[in-house]
């Protein structure tokens, strides 16, 4: 059973006596998940409250620890650089702020979530049909330029945004047609409409696309061997590469994707990085803890990592190799 298990651990892509990445709590009290890094890489934000806090708010540390202090005192959806607070209402509605000059303007959203070019010039949002089967419903995605009115581009029944890869190309998955079996992984140019599919497959599910979006990575899973799988592919075109291992991922950089291997041994997660460019695996460390529920990010410069520990529920901050 142990040789069984230790093959398993080698499939999946685990190292046996992996150096450990020291890491320090930067919260505690069991504080708080959905931590998201600042876009300087210097600190964390979180939302909390009573009891721990005297009032509700987006609060800030330190990436080395340290006086916490309230970065925002009202609750909203803020861009990855921080230059907006989204506000969706009750209604169709949705209110975006931009904090430098306290401008706003409002988009019918319906709630639905945004995503901002790098710039936060221009965004995109889908709203998709509220009933009949999941799968077939229609999503119709719009885009905007800041402080001007949405335009729709792609009709597409079980469609998803994914992210933009410039200022003008989205990433976007969806079926040909309500009663087709496959979706399409494509890239759309907002302006000329021109698309360009990636892969098809039965479904996609963690889309990422590297930072300068010229990388994606994504999981095919349900489907045929040949299909199932993690791959990487050019957001040009180009043959998808599969990686032969399975996890939870994130893009480190434009290059570098990093990966906590599945483990079935309930030991300490380990951290791998796989090099686009030389299609070659290193592995970092180990966390001598493990993350809980997926939580967990890398800083912006790609320095430094934060996750919420199983171990006791703090957020906790190492430097990567």
């Amino acid at each position: 059973m142990r040789r069984a298990l230790l093959t398993l651990a080698a499939l999946l892509g685990v190292t046996a006596g992996a150096a450990p990445l020291p890491s320090r709590a930067v919260l505690s009290g069991e504080c708080c998940p959905g931590a998201v890094w600042t876009p300087d890489s210097r600190a964390l934000l979180f939302l909390d409250g009573a009891p721990a806090r005297a009032t509700t708010g987006i609060y800030q540390v330190p990436a080395t620890g340290g006086t916490v202090t309230r970065r925002f005192s009202s609750v909203a959806f803020f861009s990855p650089a921080l230059k907006w607070a989204v506000r969706p209402s009750a209604g169709e509605a949705t209110t975006l702020e931009r904090l430098a000059d306290g401008r706003r303007f409002t988009l019918p959203t319906y709630g639905a979530s945004v995503t901002w070019t790098a710039a936060e010039t221009r965004l995109a949002y889908a709203r998709s049909d509220t009933s009949g089967n999941f799968d077939r419903r229609v999503t119709r995605v719009f885009v905007a330029d800041v402080f001007g009115s949405p335009r729709l581009v792609a009709t597409l029944p079980g469609g998803s945004i994914h992210g933009w890869l410039d200022d003008t190309t989205l990433l976007l998955s969806g079926k040909a047609s309500a009663g087709a079996r496959d979706r399409d992984l494509f890239t759309l140019n907002t302006r000329s409409g021109a698309r360009r599919i990636l892969r098809t497959a039965l479904g996609f599910r963690s889309v990422a696309v590297s930072p300068g979006g010229r990388q994606v990575a994504y999981t095919i899973a349900f489907d045929s061997a040949a299909r199932n799988g993690l791959w990487v592919q050019g957001a040009a075109g180009g043959a998808p590469r599969e990686l032969s291992t399975f996890g939870s991922y994130r893009w480190r950089d434009a290059t570098r994707l990093l990966l906590i291997p599945l483990s079935t041994s309930g030991g300490p997660h380990t951290l791998r990085q796989y090099d686009v460019s030389t299609n070659a695996w290193k592995t970092l460390g180990d966390l001598g803890d493990q993350v809980r529920l997926a939580d967990w990010s890398v800083s912006p410069d790609g320095r430094l990592l934060n996750y919420l520990s199983a171990r006791d529920g703090n957020v906790r901050v190492l430097t990567l190799p």
